[in-house]
């Protein structure tokens, strides 16, 4: 099945501090009125406004059924909005974590439906997707910490996909979060991004550059395109590895420092841009893929968190957490080579074999992407 899934994303792909207490709308999403569209003009972080029709064909794919059952599930359901939450640093049971987990299951949500809109054309799904976006985008405030966030990037790929569709409030109260989201991590990384040269400012570049883009805004492009090249210069060696490895010992932190930055990539590569090989003396994101690929394909193991010079790791490990103690699971590597292949095509082949030797498929998203977009982008 995995075999199967690869070969078929490889033709179409053509390289074979308010209140945290959530808010609950009144009836279900799928129950909601369609809005009324608004008109917008496009601008778009991810999926070009060009590439959308282009999904109908992957309807009857296994992916694309997969995911409309999935986005289904979600028109039944209420959206839980939070005008923050917060997972980061803290175990299961403390704090807010527990609520913060269960309302972000609505970010899988809002991705699920716009792909599911734009499949099959049914406007359930863009009611649904307007219900889920208003409640959140009228509440939400952003909190600039960049691991809560990070999957923020799901509420962008679905307005990507639904965009000039949605009421009017709606897009007002997005495109107002794009810019104040855009304009935070920028401000930051421009004040502090030399003492901060981790995993975290790596998502904040992702956050910057991928809201810049959303919002239309040239000038925040332009400034997130640089903090995005001084956070690759000082975070990846000219060896390809990044700093977090020798921090945590970790290729788990290897992965959390690359995806992030190649979602940045692949977003200016759908403007035009090319970063994935951009920076000098091996200081870019494509030689850090490339001293991963051994671990990512087998041919090297690693032992998870031996020497990790933080606390907290050993502290999630004894709470029983996955992932932070014992051999690296290949696994993890998927969506980092998957993204990889879709910058450049000749790491196809070790996406593939990732893929079969780990026995797990990319995210759906990715698929879909790659075959709507990932063949066409030069």
């Amino acid at each position: 099945m995995v075999r199967g899934f690869w070969l078929g994303l490889m033709i179409v792909m053509g390289f074979t501090a308010a209140s945290a207490t959530p808010a609950r709308a009144d009836a279900p999403c799928g129950q909601q009125l369609s809005p009324t569209v608004s008109g917008h003009g496009a601008s778009w972080a991810i999926f070009p406004p060009e590439s959308l029709a282009g999904l109908k064909a992957q309807a009857g794919t296994e992916t694309g059924r997969s995911v409309v059952r999935m986005a289904t599930t979600f028109l039944s359901e209420t959206p839980h909005p939070m005008a923050r939450i917060h997972t980061e640093g803290t175990l299961p049971h403390h704090g807010i974590r527990d609520e913060s987990v269960a309302a972000e299951k609505d970010w899988d949500g809002m991705l699920a439906l716009g792909l599911a809109y734009r499949l099959t054309g049914d406007r359930k799904y863009l009611a649904a997707e307007d219900c889920y976006l208003g409640a959140w985008t009228a509440v939400y405030r952003v909190s600039l910490n960049p691991i809560d966030e990070t999957n923020l990037d799901k509420w962008m790929m679905a307005y990507d996909l639904t965009r000039g569709s949605l009421s009017a409030k709606t897009e007002e109260q997005a495109a107002a979060l794009w810019k104040a989201m855009a304009a935070g991590y920028i401000d930051w990384m421009e004040k502090n991004g030399q003492k901060d040269t981790g995993n975290w400012s790596s998502h904040r570049v992702k956050l910057a550059v991928m809201a810049a883009y959303e919002a239309g805004d040239s000038a925040l492009e332009a400034r997130a395109a640089a903090v995005f090249r001084e956070q690759v210069k000082r975070n990846i060696r000219p060896d390809g590895s990044v700093e977090d490895f020798y921090k945590r010992d970790a290729l788990h932190y290897v992965v959390y420092d690359l995806d992030p930055l190649q979602m940045a990539a692949l977003a200016a590569k759908v403007h035009g841009e090319s970063w994935f090989h951009e920076g000098a003396g091996g200081r870019n994101i494509a030689h850090g893929v490339d001293w991963l690929v051994p671990y990512a394909v087998g041919q090297t193991k690693h032992m998870e968190f031996v020497h990790s010079t933080v606390a907290f790791d050993a502290a999630r490990d004894k709470a029983g957490e996955k992932g932070y103690s014992g051999e690296w699971d290949p696994a993890a590597g998927v969506q980092t080579l998957t993204l990889a292949a879709l910058l450049d095509p000749q790491y196809a082949s070790a996406a593939r074999q990732c893929v079969e030797h780990s026995g797990h498929n990319p995210q759906a998203w990715l698929t879909l992407f790659g075959a709507v977009v990932g063949g066409s982008v030069q």
